[in-house]
């Protein structure tokens, strides 16, 4: 049994289903990829784990250790430990990076922002008191996303696209916050196109149309998603609007 199961879950948006009767589990300590064209559903799978606004009407159960989180408001999913990073980190105009960071952080003293900021290779001098805005660059803001990640010591850890519009020090940082994770016994699951991040995973999933088809070792999950699928429209893809007015 995987800490966290999905079991039957189908979702429908715009009245377009989107999830078809889901069934996976994800082990504790590892590191799952989820891969597969645009349209498959692997945001909207992230989107729905985590119970953000607009995804929580679903059928079949999500669990975690077990128990039931249908129910939970994100807040709670949050506390229970699981954590969603996103392709575009969120920008809170005005708020300093040091209280972004220790926001969802078990210990909110300094020095935990501090050697959060470490770890991502910022300078906790420099950027402590700065803005999370557009003064930051996209990976600045990646790396600041990242360091308020690792103050929470989350459990679980949802990334979509972790290397989405940043530079090769952030991603480095990225693979050594991966490390770190695995080092801490978190589970970690990535949606990714990039060979360089699939590396750095221990177990794959391929998605297609709201379906699991294949789960199994990186390598093989991989060759067959490069040899065998190709760019296609799917029936079932919502319309950014009706994704804009379910998200907002």
């Amino acid at each position: 049994m995987g800490v966290l199961e999905l079991k039957n879950v189908s979702l429908t948006l715009g009245g377009k289903p989107i999830l078809n009767d889901l069934t996976v589990d994800f082990w504790e300590g590892h590191i799952h990829a989820l891969i597969g064209p645009n349209g498959a559903g692997k945001s909207t799978l992230a989107s729905t784990i985590m119970g953000l606004p607009g995804y929580t009407d679903i059928a079949g159960d999500i669990l975690l250790d077990g128990e039931r989180i249908n129910d939970l408001s994100v807040d709670e999913r949050a506390r229970r430990g699981i954590t969603l990073s996103w392709q575009e980190p969120a920008r809170f105009e005005g708020l300093r990076v040091d209280r972004f960071i220790l926001a969802g952080a078990k210990d909110k003293s300094t020095e935990t922002a501090r050697r959060a900021l470490i770890r991502v290779g910022l300078d906790p001098d420099k950027y402590m008191t700065r803005a999370v805005d557009r003064t930051l660059s996209g990976g600045e803001r990646k790396r600041v996303e990242l360091a308020s990640i690792l103050a929470m010591e989350p459990r679980i850890v949802l990334m979509d696209e972790p290397d989405s519009g940043i530079d090769v020090e952030a991603l480095n940082r990225i693979f050594d916050a991966l490390a770190d994770f695995k080092e801490r016994g978190a589970t970690v699951i990535m949606i990714t196109h990039s060979q360089e991040v699939l590396k750095h995973a221990e177990h794959a999933f391929l998605m297609c149309n709201g379906s699991i088809l294949d789960k199994g070792p990186v390598d093989r999950i991989d060759g067959y998603f490069a040899d065998h699928c190709v760019p296609c429209d799917h029936e079932n893809l919502p319309d950014a609007q009706e994704i804009a007015g379910v998200s907002a």
